[in-house]
């Protein structure tokens, strides 16, 4: 059995772009094993004319390797849609789009295993290498010998406690589209989160509460509905310097920042905040429209009937500090996604690092192995690497990274700094 440089497991748009950064790279043999048939990002959140909250240069490889044939420009042209593009004036992709750029580019690469469900990892002391075995659709099983892993296994939807095992037809924002046709036959719908597919998914069913007849509930643990900070300023936060500055603070002062900067990665489309009004406003026009938008107030508890096919919320208002309930036949929750180590790591957990917090202690070069060359983590590491984290625009540097780590030397050139700020002490000053 051959032995390959690296096996990446997951293929979200993260190891989708290490794929296109290492194709040319004849130096480096890697291999992808996905579960999935195909590629597929957020299908359930493909609504009409939603678009990235990234400019299109955050593709898959451009802010590491301009040139590349895997661009999103290069897809344009390929595809017939460079002028159109060009004629609409906006940097910012259709979602429906960049997913259609991903299949694209990932139908050109050679090293790709969809249909191959990870079931293990394990270390072979003997030569130094991981076995991965995987199950594939047809059943059958496959092993891969590797010098590293590279895991891109994305963030799993987020329950709150409160809605585990509830019953029903309770719905996470990721199966969104395939349940709006019997949301929208309910009575009523209640959608719980603050973020951006909260607010896509409020907008979508507040289009059609007239004609269809339902009541509409959005309600939000936070204070208001915060827009998505995009300030240039705010944007140089996802800099080199800032993933240094960030990942040397103390543990718990980057957990603190992690709960705080929620808001930078989390917040709404200011654009999308404004539509939302002008919607509310167009409808109100021939008289009030029955939807509540209920801000700072938390989901403590939810209980369901399914004789009458409702749902019971328990609700605290945070700054009345009062408690109250709210009836729901249709029931979204839109809560976000965390990270999970995955379990065909458990053969593994003892070659790898762990902070106090029980969670993966990401070194700055993204290893989480006790060599620190072995491991490396795509997204998962907000606790780490700040916003950087889960920002598309910030995954060629760090493949970038990860390359060079594979390598021992830089393939493609790595930027050390771009911010006009300084975020920690300057050097010299202190006493």
């Amino acid at each position: 059995m051959s032995t390959h440089d690296f096996v990446a497991i997951g293929l979200g748009p993260f190891n989708l772009g290490l794929a296109c950064l290492t194709e040319p790279i004849a130096e480096l043999d890697g291999l992808f094993l996905e579960a999935k048939p195909g590629f597929a990002w957020h299908p359930g959140m493909m609504l009409d004319g939603v678009t990235l909250q990234t400019p299109f240069i955050a593709d898959l490889v451009t802010l590491a390797d301009p040139t590349s044939p895997y661009s999103f420009l290069n897809y344009l042209k390929e595809t017939g849609r460079l002028y159109s593009f060009y004629i609409r004036e906006s940097v910012f992709p259709l979602r429906s789009e960049y997913d259609a750029y991903c299949r694209w580019a990932a139908g050109r690469l050679s090293s790709i295993r969809f249909g191959h469900r990870v079931t293990s990892v394990t270390y072979d002391e003997t030569d130094g290498h991981y076995v991965v075995r995987a199950v594939t659709q047809d059943g059958g099983r496959t092993e891969h010998r590797a010098r590293h892993l590279v895991l891109g296994t994305g963030t799993p939807p987020y329950v709150p406690e409160a809605c585990r095992d509830l019953g029903g037809d309770v719905v996470h924002n990721a199966g969104y589209l395939d349940a709006k046709a019997a949301l929208q036959a309910k009575e009523s719908v209640t959608i719980v989160g603050s973020g951006q597919s909260a607010a896509e998914i409020y907008h979508d069913l507040l289009a059609d509460i007239d004609t269809r007849g339902y009541r509409l509930n959005w309600v939000t643990r936070s204070p208001r509905f915060f827009p998505l900070e995009y300030t240039k300023l705010t944007l140089e936060m996802t800099s080199p310097e800032y993933v240094d500055y960030f990942h040397a603070l103390p543990e718990d002062t980057r957990y603190r920042l992690e709960t705080e900067q929620k808001c930078l990665y989390k917040g709404i489309n200011a654009a999308l905040i404004n539509e939302i009004f002008d919607l509310l406003y167009a409808k109100t026009v021939a008289g009030p429209i029955p939807t509540r938008l209920l801000t700072c107030t938390e989901l403590r508890e939810a209980a369901y009937d399914p004789g009458r096919g409702e749902y019971t919320l328990g609700l605290r208002h945070l700054e009345q500090e009062r408690d109250f309930t709210l009836v729901t036949q249709g029931l979204v929750l839109a809560t976000g996604y965390r990270y999970e180590p995955p379990a065909f790591l458990d053969p593994v957990r003892h070659r790898i690092r762990w902070d106090r917090h029980g969670r993966f202690d990401v070194a700055r070069n993204y290893s989480i192995d006790v060599t620190g060359r072995g491991i490396f983590l795509q997204n998962g590491a907000a606790h780490a690497h700040s916003v950087t984290s889960p920002d598309l625009g910030m995954g060629p540097y760090r493949n970038s990274w990860i390359i060079s780590q594979i390598l021992g030397r830089e393939h493609y050139p790595i930027e050390k700094a771009i911010a006009f700020q300084e975020f920690g002490v300057p050097e010299g000053v202190a006493g």
